[in-house]
C-alpha cells in the first residue's frame, strides 16, 4: 500500500508544490485548505489523479481524516505580511489551534509531523548569520508580532509533544523562498518587484534598501523538507539559501532581467522590518546532506518567466480577498 500523507495549506506556494513533490514520489497525498489565501489553480491540475483527494477544512476547526496516515506537513498559515496583517487573529489561530489539532492528529494516527516554521521567529536579529541556537529579536505587541509569535509558539508546542507524548515531529524554519506560483501581489519582495517591473511602475524599496535577504529557489526548498522529513533529527533546522543580497543591488537586479527602464523609490521602512535575514545552514548540510543547488540568476528567470505568462487581468489585478468572516473571533 502507498504511504498517505497530509498536507495543510495545500493550495498556496509551497504546499503545491509539497504536493507534488509527493505525487512524484508515489505517495498517497491528501490535499487541506480553506482558501483563504490559497488558490485551487495550483493544484487543479492534481485533481485527475486516483492518489489525490482535497478536503476544504480549516484546521483551526477540529480535523478528521479517515484511515492511516503516515505523514502531516503543516503548511496552513499565511504568509506574507499583507495577509497577516489584514487576517491577525486568524494567523494567530492556524499557529496555536491549528497546530494543536494537527499534533493531535498525528498522535492518534502515530503519524510523523513537519511543522513549517520560519526565519521570522529569529525577528529583527542581533546575530548574523542566524543560527537555530540564536533565541531570537521580536517584537512581541508589534504589528508582525501575530505572525512571529504564532509560529514561536507552534514550535514550542510541538516540542511539548514530542517530549511529552513522544511524538515524531519536525520543525523547518523557512528561510526566504521564492518561484512559479507565488501570488504576484502579495507584499513579499520578489513577486512585489516583478510585479511592478511588468506593470511599468517604478520599483519601491523601503528604507535605504541597505537590509538583506537570502533567497532559496522553491525547487531547493521542498528538497530540504523532503529531507527534514525523512531524517531523524527533530530540534530546528534552518532551510534557505545563505547567499545574501541587499533589497537595493536586488531591485537593480529585477531591472536588468526584465528589461524595463523604471526607477527605484525609496519608502519609510514598515515597524519591526528584520534588517539582516541569512540562514547559517551547517545542520542542514551535516545533518540532511542538503544545500541548494539553483543558482539565483537560474531561478530568477524561471520565476520571471512564470510572472511574465500570467494574463493581463492576472497582472494588474489587485489582491481583494474578503477576510471579514475569518477576522470575527
Amino acid at each position: 500500500m502507498r504511504k498517505r500523507v497530509l498536507i495543510t495549506g495545500a493550495s498556496g506556494f509551497l504546499g503545491s508544490h509539497l504536493c507534488d513533490r509527493f505525487i512524484k514520489e508515489g505517495y498517497e497525498v491528501i490535499g487541506m485548505d480553506n482558501l483563504i489565501t490559497g488558490d485551487l489553480k495550483n493544484i487543479e491540475h492534481l485533481f485527475k489523479l486516483e492518489n489525490f483527494e482535497f478536503y476544504h477544512h480549516d484546521v483551526t476547526k477540529f480535523v478528521h481524516v479517515p484511515g492511516n496516515i503516515d505523514y502531516i506537513l503543516h503548511f496552513a498559515s499565511p504568509a506574507s505580511p499583507i495577509d497577516y496583517l489584514k487576517i491577525p487573529i486568524q494567523t494567530l489561530k492556524v499557529g496555536s489551534l491549528g497546530t494543536h489539532n494537527l499534533l493531535g492528529l498525528a498522535k492518534e494516527k502515530k503519524a510523523r509531523i513537519l511543522i513549517a516554521s520560519t526565519s521570522e521567529v529569529y525577528g529583527d536579529p542581533l546575530v548574523h548569520p542566524q543560527s537555530e541556537e540564536y533565541y531570537g529579536n521580536v517584537n512581541t505587541i508589534g504589528p508582525r508580532g501575530v505572525y512571529d509569535e504564532a509560529k514561536r509558539f507552534q514550535e514550542s508546542i510541538t516540542m511539548a509533544y514530542h517530549r511529552f507524548h513522544g511524538l515524531e515531529t519536525r520543525i523547518a524554519r523557512i528561510f526566504n523562498t521564492y518561484g512559479p506560483r507565488m501570488r504576484l501581489n502579495d507584499g513579499r519582495v520578489i513577486p512585489a518587484f516583478i510585479g511592478q517591473a511588468l506593470r511599468g511602475e517604478d520599483l519601491t524599496v523601503f528604507g535605504d534598501g541597505s537590509q538583506t535577504r537570502s533567497f532559496c529557489y522553491v525547487d531547493d526548498q521542498i528538497q530540504g523538507l523532503y529531507n527534514l522529513l525523512l531524517s531523524d533529527y527533530s530540534l530546528p533546522v534552518n532551510i534557505g539559501n545563505p547567499h545574501e543580497i541587499t533589497i537595493l543591488e536586488f531591485a537593480q537586479e529585477i531591472i536588468k532581467l526584465t528589461g524595463t527602464k523604471q526607477k527605484i523609490i525609496f519608502k519609510p521602512l514598515p515597524q519591526d522590518d528584520p534588517m539582516q535575514r541569512q540562514p547559517d545552514i551547517s545542520k542542514a548540510r551535516q545533518i540532511l546532506n542538503w544545500e541548494p543547488k539553483v543558482s539565483r540568476e537560474e531561478g530568477m528567470k524561471k520565476t520571471f518567466d512564470y510572472f511574465k505568462n500570467l494574463s493581463k487581468e492576472e497582472l494588474f489585478k489587485s489582491e481583494h480577498k474578503d477576510f471579514s468572516k475569518h477576522n470575527r473571533n
